[in-house]
């Protein structure tokens, strides 16, 4: 072979690793072992067939009434522990960088940004302010790349195909941070997402639970499971019925995204592979439409984007075709946020609807600033690639990006900066 068809195959951005080496059709069909391993928790109980997809559909709608009511719950606690004072019970986080960071280790923490953006839409309809909800949700986006990030670690007993994995997880990792990099100061300077999301939250306001003058159908829907937290809470007083409230919704949504996420990935990744392999080879624009779709889909943009990892790192799709999906899958898990600002009501309601839209806002600005222009739309993709050749070369460098990006620094500033 000669050199140069050996820097061809240890490029990752290589486009002749994009030519897919088998049909679409036979990747996107599960394999038995895949099949085996996406069990639905009725599968023991519900005898296969149209039964079972009944059931699992029904359990999905009572879940995302669960996760819509536990937002509420968390509004309501945050309210009652705080009295009212949300904003000295956060002061430690008035600095939008502790924000962030705060952001980034609980979405590390959680695996998921979904229930970091619905727990802080709860928190800001109970009060938390909007200077400090905002940094969260951009912190947010950064740790759930960890989840992809890891998901490559798995094929680094083969050199090249960890090399094509890692960049095609890492791809992500550095446009997200790029993101934050140059919109929060932004946002800090001019307050753009607080105001155009105010606007529009102001707009749509009479959508679901959001209007307080109309019939508030969501919010009336929500609020037995939120006034049954509240009555058994309200005997411990103050703060701790409203601590112990956050908490039980906190929980709920933890227990709610989860088994959304098991259900729908038995139910709905067959169809998500077909949408991801019918669209991601035909350009970028595709590229981000099928990672947003696949996202909504999976109600996960760490599971779509994990979806994306094995075939990256077999060759089967080249990073730049993984690189706008990924993108997509940013602005797809915005879904989830928004779908729960759904179930607020009262005075503060329109707030979380608004960090909601802050959210969706923020990657969308991301998408046309960063992908949109073409001197940093290459910078993820040249950073990710020399990442993951120094990773492949040395493991170290793998260890050390993940621990440094989604543990490390954060912790450092969070503790440096609440001290000095």
């Amino acid at each position: 072979m000669s050199e140069r068809q050996n820097d061809d195959a240890d490029d990752p951005t290589d486009e002749h690793s994009s030519v897919i080496t088998r049909h679409p059709d036979d990747a996107a069909t599960s394999t038995p072992a895949e099949e085996s391993r996406l069990r639905g928790p009725f599968d023991s109980f519900v005898p296969e067939g149209r039964a079972r997809s009944v059931v699992n559909w029904l359990s999905v709608v009572v879940s995302v009434y669960v996760l819509i009511s536990a937002v509420g719950v968390i509004g309501a606690g945050f309210k009652a522990a705080t009295g009212g004072q949300a904003e000295a019970l956060f002061a430690f986080a008035s600095n939008p960088l502790v924000a962030l960071m705060v952001g980034v280790l609980a979405t590390a923490a959680t695996q998921s940004s979904s229930t970091t953006t619905s727990i802080t839409v709860g928190l800001a309809a109970g009060g938390l302010p909007l200077e400090v909800a905002i940094p969260i949700i951009m912190g947010a986006n950064i740790g759930t790349t960890l989840t992809n990030t890891l998901v490559s670690v798995g094929m680094i007993r083969n050199k090249d195909d960890f090399r094509r994995a890692f960049a095609a997880a890492t791809v992500h990792d550095f446009f997200n941070l790029m993101a934050v990099a140059i919109l929060l100061p932004l946002e800090i300077a001019t307050g753009f997402l607080q105001t155009v999301s105010g606007w529009l939250a102001g707009v749509l306001t009479g959508v679901g639970g959001v209007d307080t003058d109309s019939a508030d159908v969501v919010g009336a829907a929500t609020a037995p499971l939120k006034e049954l937290v509240g009555f058994l809470t309200e005997p411990l007083g103050v703060p701790w019925g409203g601590v112990i409230t956050i908490a039980v919704g906190v929980a709920l949504i933890l227990v709610s995204i989860t088994f959304i996420g098991k259900v729908l990935k038995v139910l709905m990744v067959g169809q998500a592979k077909k949408v991801l392999h019918a669209a991601i080879g035909r350009g970028p624009l595709s590229g981000i439409a099928s990672g947003t779709v696949v996202t909504a889909i999976v109600q996960s943009s760490s599971t779509a984007t994990s979806l994306m990892i094995p075939l990256a790192g077999s060759g089967t799709f080249s990073l730049r075709q993984v690189y706008p999906f990924t993108i997509g899958s940013n602005i797809g898990t915005t879904a989830t946020a928004l779908l729960a600002a759904l179930g607020l009501s009262g005075v503060d309601a329109s707030v979380g609807l608004q960090v909601a839209l802050v959210h969706l806002l923020f990657n969308l600005t991301a998408m046309v600033l960063i992908f949109g222009i073409p001197f940093l739309r290459e910078i993820p993709i040249k950073g990710a690639t020399w990442l993951a050749n120094r990773s492949a070369e040395n493991k170290f460098f793998a260890a050390l990006w993940v621990l440094g990006v989604f543990v490390v620094v954060p912790g450092l500033l969070i503790l440096v900066t609440t001290i000095f």
